[in-house]
């Protein structure tokens, strides 16, 4: 069911597109922003159908997950002025605009991938980066990494809450039929 992370490039370029074109009017829509709306798409898309959909790699930079490959494909939407940077104010603070200007192509997407990124940028639209932290607890690998390390995709798979009853039973199964040895895993 989980596959193998596979880093694809043109649907992270879209997607960062995408994003920018779809958070048009968001007054707290920026380049960080970009990085947790990217993390928690290709995180809950792991957590839902065991891959995600752009396979980038990402590292807790300074508490926020970050794209490994992002500031190469960022450079390369910049320079191809497919994405500008507007300084722009937020709250009486200065701050940089992402904007995209052309749509995306969505042609490598499915419409369940787009659907999910449309339900992330909704959940996090006008909310701004200290109000999107308290929402990283949703995926433990970020809350326990540290800076600069990597955050494995399996990681989407914890929850942050104890094991429910359901859990317990389902783990007693797995060892009851020697699936899994858990006095091993620690």
């Amino acid at each position: 069911m989980f596959e193998r992370r596979v880093f694809q490039r043109e649907k992270l370029r879209e997607l960062i597109v995408y994003l920018a074109r779809k958070s048009a009017g968001d007054p707290t829509f920026c380049a960080a922003k970009v990085n947790r709306l990217l993390f928690f798409s290709d995180f809950e898309a792991y957590r839902r159908w065991g891959r995600a959909i752009t396979g980038a790699c990402y590292q807790k930079i300074k508490d926020a997950p970050v794209p490994c490959e992002l500031s190469l494909v960022l450079e390369e939407l910049e320079r191809e002025r497919v994405i500008v940077e507007i300084d722009s104010p937020d709250r009486g603070r200065q701050r940089k605009a992402m904007v995209a200007r052309r749509d995306a192509v969505l042609a490598a997407f499915s419409p369940d991938e787009i659907a999910l990124v449309d339900e992330i940028i909704d959940r996090f639209r006008e909310t701004d980066g200290r109000r999107a932290s308290e929402r990283d607890h949703d995926f433990i690998g970020l809350t326990y990494a540290r800076d600069s390390e990597d955050i494995p995709y399996e990681t989407a798979l914890l929850r942050p809450e104890p094991p429910t009853a359901g859990d317990i039973a389902r783990a007693a199964l797995l060892r009851s039929n020697g699936w899994v040895d858990f006095d091993s895993v620690r």
